[in-house]
């Protein structure tokens, strides 16, 4: 089962909390979608994927019924990553060591990748727009993949000698950065770049732990942190252009190891508080968030801390990505606070499987739908239509009225505040 608590619940969680229980194996890993914050994902080791759609006020009633559930793995799904900037587009990796790209939108897997990885995959990580992926795995490869031409586009051997775990992520610049092991079992980090993976960037020994360095990137402030598992600290650095690429900022330490940990998305960070990167913390038998802060004198907005960040929507269509576009994410700016938005229910449309038509169509289907309603001779229709366009009218005045509304009330609370 998977336990959702809203972030600011703290205390011990009564046994009646309603839980997210679909799968009839261990969850292994979940994603919450960076495009609507009510959808989740998860994979398991009853080989399937689960995308389960959250109330907005959270969960009342144990929830048991998936939106949708993709089947496509042969063994457990250890691995989900959705898309950065494409709307429902969800990847998930499994012990089959498979690849598969999913369109959640119709529940079809549209792109199998599954004779590119002989070993076990560790980690996949997209790049900032979603062209590429990079996977680490047991082989000691690091690969670089373009998922649409299904083609590696790079590879690395012996990223690492250590026989021990690697993990490899896409940085916002297109280089790679990639932890690992040496022969002499020395805990590793390194920068590469995809376009010449023969040396790399940079290389630097850390320590003899055993535990796998998990990294974790924010690519708004190029700061990595660093949470080796069973480790009870958190490294970070700050990734630059010049030498030495990769420089050490500081640890911070706490008494108890962890056994995993979560990482905020930017959007969910107290910018009033200068909170640059909010962790939650695995522990035996509970979660304890950790929150990095800069101490700022100033109470004013600091821009140099909150550049733009990816916002929540969604920059491309699932079909558009599909058919080759690329697109960057949309960012946003943080300096009132983020106020999020209103999320649309994620709706899945199963496919005719009778109806043989191209998947390239159905976007131009859809744009011609309402032209043809129009042009259908029937009266009845076009009284339809104009009823419905008179009610969408009206909405969109109220929403209007509302809107200046609101904007007044925020003037008079600022005068009041003032």
């Amino acid at each position: 089962a998977l336990l959702l608590v809203p972030p600011l619940q703290t205390g011990r969680i009564d046994k009646s909390y309603p839980t997210v229980c679909g799968h009839t194996g261990p969850v292994l890993d979940i994603d919450w979608c960076p495009h609507n914050d009510q959808v989740i994902a998860s994979g398991s080791e009853d080989c399937t994927v689960m995308v389960w759609q959250i109330p907005e006020n959270g969960l009342t009633l144990s929830l048991t019924e998936p939106v949708v559930v993709l089947e496509g793995h042969s063994k457990r799904v250890g691995i989900v990553a959705w898309h950065p900037t494409a709307r429902n587009v969800l990847l998930s990796a499994g012990c089959d060591n498979a690849i598969i790209i999913w369109n959640v939108g119709t529940g079809e897997a549209l792109i199998n990748l599954d004779d590119m990885h002989v070993d076990m995959i560790y980690n996949v990580s997209w790049n900032r727009n979603g062209s590429l992926i990079c996977t680490s795995s047991k082989d000691k490869k690091v690969r670089v993949i373009d998922p649409r031409k299904q083609e590696i586009v790079a590879e690395k051997e012996k990223t690492h000698e250590g026989a021990r775990p690697m993990r490899a992520i896409f940085l916002a610049d297109g280089n790679i950065f990639t932890t690992g092991f040496s022969r002499m079992s020395e805990r590793q980090l390194a920068l590469w770049n995809p376009k010449n993976m023969e040396e790399p960037i940079a290389l630097h020994e850390m320590d003899t732990s055993n535990g796998v360095l998990l990294p974790f990137y924010d690519p708004d402030t190029n700061i990595i942190y660093l949470c080796g598992k069973g480790d009870s600290s958190i490294r970070y650095f700050e990734i630059t252009d010049e030498s030495p690429y990769v420089h050490y900022l500081n640890t911070f330490s706490s008494k108890e190891p962890q056994r995993g940990m979560g990482f905020m998305p930017k959007r969910g960070l107290d910018v009033n508080k200068c909170e640059i990167a909010r962790f939650f913390k695995l522990h035996e038998r509970k979660c304890e968030p950790i929150i990095m802060t800069v101490p700022r004198k100033s109470d004013l907005f600091q821009d140099d801390l909150y550049p733009d960040t990816a916002g929540p929507e969604a920059a491309l269509e699932a079909e558009e990505w599909f058919e080759g576009k690329n697109a960057d994410p949309l960012l946003i700016s943080l300096k009132h606070g983020y106020i999020p938005g209103k999320n649309r229910d994620l709706k899945v449309v199963k496919k005719n499987i009778l109806d043989n038509k191209p998947a390239a169509n159905k976007k131009s289907d859809l744009i011609n739908a309402p032209k043809k309603a129009a042009d259908a001779s029937n009266p009845q229709n076009e009284a339809k239509l104009d009823e419905i366009l008179k009610e969408l009218k009206s909405i969109k005045d109220t929403i209007t009225n509302q809107d200046e509304r609101i904007s007044k009330l925020e003037q008079q609370m600022a005068k009041i505040a003032d």
